[in-house]
């Protein structure tokens, strides 16, 4: 069934690409592209299976008795399960409780998003439209209204690296204020206020941290970009060696064998895409919440502490 469609959604033409970038809506002038549209649907969706979730894990009421307590349904017992491993074991450890508690919401929001967008990229909807289309309506030129896979667009991943960009900085001026901000680019308060012969290392390192602001959320959003657009050329190339070797005139024992074999490969590649999908959705937001934490006061205070020096007030008082 996978090469039967291929080969209709190819007309006969080997060009995985075609099924991985991102192309225009037919009517719309080239203002709507397809990753925009599954945007959308990612948000809807991942907003339906959120709420539905918080439903019933929400406690119920005291008639249930001893169930009120038991979250209802396998999609909300996979999503608990998530949020409570990503909460405890991921996020507690690097961000803090005060930082866990503000940005949880954020985190989570954001690693559900990505993943519904990967895992809605592997379903092949513009596939299926030729096959309808053109298999089952007999239209001669098919009518592709959505499809492929959003985070497999720069621009959909950049959006996301920028929206991560701007809590990061908010965060690192709401805690450090303006001039701990700077400080921070300039090497800290040890380089800053240290011997004078280290000020001549403070506007090499200005430039460093401050080009780092960028390069950090632009290496989150081109990692998402290059590892949806790499597996999905895999499979869809892998899913076109049955119909290449149709149209090149093998024999239909040669096609069989080679549509066996590429089959499983894809499938198990599919597999595979299915890990990166929940792998790449937690590496983004995995590393928001690094580079979050790196900002703030907590850090900084734990390193002083484990150096033994620079404590609280207080408690250099009582030491005395």
């Amino acid at each position: 069934m996978h090469e039967l469609i291929t080969l209709l959604a190819s007309g006969g033409e080997f060009n995985p690409l075609g099924h991985v970038l991102d192309q225009h809506v037919p009517g719309t002038n080239g203002s709507v592209k397809f990753s925009l549209v599954m945007v959308c649907l990612g948000a809807v969706l991942a907003l339906w299976a959120l709420a539905s979730a918080a439903k019933r894990i929400a406690i119920g009421p005291e008639s249930e008795g001893t169930e009120r307590w038991v979250t209802r349904g396998r999609l909300a017992q996979l999503i608990e399960s998530i949020v409570l491993y990503l909460r405890d074991e991921m996020l507690l450890p690097v961000m803090g409780e005060r930082l866990t508690k503000r940005y949880l919401s954020y985190l989570l929001s954001l690693f559900f998003f990505i993943l519904v967008l990967n895992l809605l990229g592997l379903i092949p909807f513009m596939d299926l439209q030729h096959l309808i289309t053109r298999g089952v309506l007999g239209h001669g030129e098919a009518t592709i209204l959505f499809g492929g896979t959003a985070t497999a667009s720069l621009a959909v991943t950049g959006a996301l690296a920028v929206i991560s960009f701007v809590v990061i900085q908010i965060h690192s001026i709401r805690e450090l204020g303006v001039g701990g901000w700077l400080e921070h680019l300039c090497g800290g308060p040890d380089l800053v206020r240290g011997p004078k012969a280290l000020w001549l290392v403070v506007p090499i390192v200005f430039v460093v941290e401050f080009l780092g602001l960028f390069i950090k959320p632009a290496a989150l959003a081109i990692r998402l970009f290059a590892n949806m657009v790499g597996g999905h050329t895999l499979m869809a190339t892998l899913l076109m060696f049955g119909a290449l070797a149709l149209t090149k005139g093998m024999g239909l024992f040669a096609v069989g064998g080679i549509t066996l074999a590429s089959s499983i490969f894809a499938i198990l590649i599919g597999v595979l895409e299915v890990f990166v999908a929940f792998l790449q959705a937690f590496i983004f937001m995995f590393l928001t919440a690094v580079f979050i934490s790196t900002m703030s006061h907590e850090e900084h205070e734990h390193e002083h502490d484990d150096h033994g020096h620079d404590h609280h007030p207080q408690e250099a008082a009582a030491h005395h």
